[in-house]
């Protein structure tokens, strides 16, 4: 389905929708992106509930469809029914903004999230620990916006490092520095939009709390995948 008559769909189905189930979505969108899932090879994001940080205490959500995941997944299945899915994607994400608004808590701290993380991208000082408060997705893996953080713990930095990803393994040089380090991965096959960052830190301890914070050490390394 092209991406024309997937938008005029949504927008059919989004009309079908009872208004109270609408309360605080400000927009459903469609979105030509692919959001390949960090772990598994056959499975993607097909759409998100995005909060929406308005300074008040009033909770608005936009919900977006991937039209390029619903895509990837169409060429994977040939049972693949559009019009089913894009339902159930839809009533799934609407359903996160009705959590969204009974767990506003939950939606400050991803909002704070989503600052810090912009902050990261202009080159400014962030708390190293600011994607915890992101949607974590699997065990030590995270999203905030189209960026994912995959979490390793660690003693000390090794010269390589195997990193998962979308149902592949990849093999990263590491570079030595000062931990925490934030190390941007290239070279990934079915890259998501943003950011794949491997963030190396210490397993915190009592003594940390008398020690001035470590900034960050940002890199970039190019994977190989292992065969």
């Amino acid at each position: 389905m092209r991406l024309a008559q997937f938008r005029a769909m949504v927008d059919r189905m989004a009309g079908e929708v009872p208004e109270r189930y609408l309360d605080g979505v400000a927009a459903i969108e469609v979105s030509p992106k692919v959001l390949p899932d960090p772990v598994h090879a056959d499975v993607y994001t097909l759409g998100e509930c995005i909060p929406i940080d308005t300074g008040t205490d009033q909770v608005l959500s936009r919900v977006v469809l991937y039209h390029g995941s619903f895509s990837e997944l169409s060429l994977e299945r040939p049972d693949f029914d559009w019009r089913e899915e894009t339902w159930e994607t839809l009533l799934h994400e609407l359903r996160h903004h009705l959590e969204w608004r009974a767990q506003a808590d939950q939606l400050e701290a991803y909002d704070w999230a989503a600052g810090q993380n912009f902050l990261r991208h202009e080159g400014r000082r962030f708390d190293p620990l600011f994607y915890q408060s992101g949607e974590q997705v699997a065990e030590g893996i995270f999203r905030v916006d189209d960026d994912v953080f995959i979490e390793r713990v660690v003693t000390q930095l090794q010269s390589r490092a195997e990193v998962p990803w979308h149902g592949s393994c990849y093999r990263v040089p590491v570079p030595d520095v000062q931990l925490p380090l934030y190390l941007a991965l290239d070279g990934l096959a079915h890259p998501p939009s943003g950011d794949v960052v491997v963030v190396f830190r210490r397993k915190p301890n009592v003594w940390d709390l008398f020690r001035r914070a470590t900034p960050v050490t940002e890199e970039r390394a190019h994977v190989d995948p292992i065969e």
